[in-house]
């Protein structure tokens, strides 16, 4: 599949890139995503990779008015959700509102049934509350239904 980009109101989500004309390698390992360029890298061309096998739609979150990475944002063509917003990030609704974004491209051009998360802690879990997400069992997953 091809990388598509997605408007989130504010935020815009489009592929990560590693090339001359972006690379975010360097935003990630500054927001405490990887710990080296080299890892950063290599996780970039892993999600190249993804897309162009049709198993994860991945995006770098940018301010509107910058090209710069906050975030990074995935939907498995099996309906599994990733985000990841750098911690100077946090607390601002960057999440929620790129979660939404990507539920409707994964409801709408994905034509999931559903998808799920598994929060990794309570901020986490008061994001996938607000997108309409619902607990279901004891393992920590939580999912939304088209």
């Amino acid at each position: 599949m091809e990388p598509v980009e997605v408007n989130a109101g504010e935020y815009y989500l489009r592929q990560l890139r590693d090339d001359d004309r972006v690379d975010d390698r360097a935003p990630l390992v500054a927001g405490g995503r990887f710990t080296g360029t080299g890892e950063a890298g290599a996780h970039i061309a892993e999600r190249r990779r993804q897309w162009e096998a049709d198993e994860t739609c991945s995006w770098a979150i940018c301010e509107q008015s910058s090209n710069t990475a906050i975030g990074e944002i995935a939907l498995s063509t099996d309906g599994e959700l990733f985000c990841w917003v750098a911690p100077d990030q946090r607390g601002n609704g960057v999440a929620t509102r790129v979660t939404a974004a990507v539920c409707g491209f994964g409801f709408g051009f994905l034509d999931l049934d559903r998808i799920v998360v598994e929060p990794p802690d309570n901020a986490a879990e008061r994001v996938a509350h607000k997108c309409g997400f619902r607990h279901v069992g004891s393992r920590g997953v939580w999912m939304r239904l088209r």
